[in-house]
């Protein structure tokens, strides 16, 4: 897939692309990109547009590693736009935002908009679906100068909106390939009331990442307050929660910190999250599309994965689910807790500070050795460290208010 759309992104002037979850679509049109953007243009060049906040940062963070030689920006809500404002003013050849943000800055003439010649959707059914349609359409309006856009999709069932123009379309479809690696399981829930069978299939699975699929945040909550009162630590994931407590779910989720999400299908693509080892869908999906999403989270490329539906034994599943398999549950103990805490240090890249440095503080003034220092996340304006919760305590109280590149850091368990 990644190396058709390497073929046809600089070949043709529209293209669709169609694949899972999971599968490689964010490299797959970075790639060509990148390759058309023209060093020597000091303006925005590229515009990216995805439905949420968690996808526009992972697709930043990815170009970032990559080390293009491009500067690259984002730009969603959740944080000042005077932070967009300010970071625009040096404007970067790639734009990546949320249709609602890049419709405001459009509104506002943040950036000029002469040099913007590739337009990508991704994730453009979730857009729409999220309630884009009116920007996103503004948005199409407001670039007059592209001559490539690029739309992609986990599946083809989307009807491609009138607005974008889309004359003679190449489409990648990859659509239909099967996951061989994903195998779907069914929990029969002797009461209508899941909580109690949620409860022993994690009990059941043990100590290993995974996803719990809620429809609606207040099942979230009741889930959480469950999990809580039965000692199975957790994060939660879902869109009435504020962007900090979103990313810090998602950090300790990824560092291990957590080892189970909570979340409604917000979580079902568009995040960056490790190899997981199953989800649960403890609600039902509404549509087929929701079933495939919640399953790409697990079994990607060439790992294996379990996706278990917990089904009322007087419930009837949907005709997208099909499952011959039952799964047994055996009452285990509840999962250990996690050796890993998680802290937040105040300064970040725009300190000019790396991990490198965080990691020298750590072991230099806060006494821990490299076995206890885990994962490091390094973000704008902060950075968070997984260290053994043996000693985060004694980490914190060793280097808060210490100077790292001139910058006097705070530190704090979160």
């Amino acid at each position: 897939m990644q190396e058709e759309a390497l073929l046809a992104i600089p070949a043709v002037t529209e293209v669709i692309l169609l694949s899972p979850t999971g599968t490689g679509k964010t490299l797959a049109f970075l790639l060509p990109i990148i390759q058309e953007l023209n060093p020597q243009c000091a303006g925005v060049q590229a515009i990216i547009l995805v439905p949420s906040r968690e996808l526009a940062i992972q697709i930043w963070q990815v170009t970032k590693e990559m080390g293009t030689g491009y500067r690259t920006g984002a730009a969603y809500g959740g944080r000042p736009i005077s932070k967009d404002k300010k970071e625009l003013k040096h404007p970067p050849a790639l734009l990546i935002g949320t249709p609602g943000r890049i419709a405001d800055h459009l509104r506002r003439q943040t950036f000029d908009v002469s040099d913007v010649r590739i337009l990508v959707l991704d994730e453009f059914d979730k857009s729409l679906e999220v309630g884009f349609e009116k920007e996103m359409k503004e948005i199409v309006q407001a670039l007059p100068f592209v001559d490539k856009k690029i739309l992609t999709s986990a599946t083809n069932k989307t009807q491609i909106p009138d607005f974008v123009h889309l004359r003679k379309p190449m489409t990648i479809d990859y659509s239909d390939s099967k996951i061989d690696q994903l195998a779907i399981k069914t929990i029969i829930s002797p009461q209508k009331d899941k909580l109690e069978t949620l409860g022993k299939a994690l009990r059941h699975l043990g100590n290993q990442p995974g996803i719990i699929f809620c429809n609606f945040k207040d099942s979230i909550r009741r889930v959480s307050d469950y999990l809580h009162e039965n000692g199975i630590d957790h994060g939660c994931f879902y869109g009435g929660l504020e962007q900090v407590e979103r990313e810090e779910a998602l950090v300790k989720f990824r560092n291990g910190t957590h080892q189970l999400l909570v979340a409604t299908d917000l979580a079902a693509r568009g995040i960056d999250v490790p190899e997981i080892k199953f989800i649960i869908h403890y609600h039902l999906p509404m549509r087929k599309a929701e079933f495939t999403h919640r399953n790409g989270r697990t079994a990607r490329m060439n790992a294996e994965g379990t996706a278990y539906v917990i089904q009322w034994e007087q419930e009837v599943l949907p005709d997208f689910i099909q499952t011959s398999m039952i799964e047994d549950l055996y009452d285990n103990p509840p999962p250990p807790k996690s050796d890993w805490a998680t802290i937040r240090i105040s300064g970040g890249r725009r300190d000019k500070i790396s991990k490198g440095d965080i990691a020298g503080l750590c072991f230099k003034q806060g006494g821990i050795n490299k076995e206890q220092l885990g994962i490091i996340e390094l973000k704008q304006d902060c950075a968070y460290l997984a260290v053994k919760s043996s000693v985060a305590q004694q980490l914190i109280d060793k280097i808060n208010g210490v100077r790292l590149k001139r910058t006097k850091l705070r530190v704090w368990s979160v």
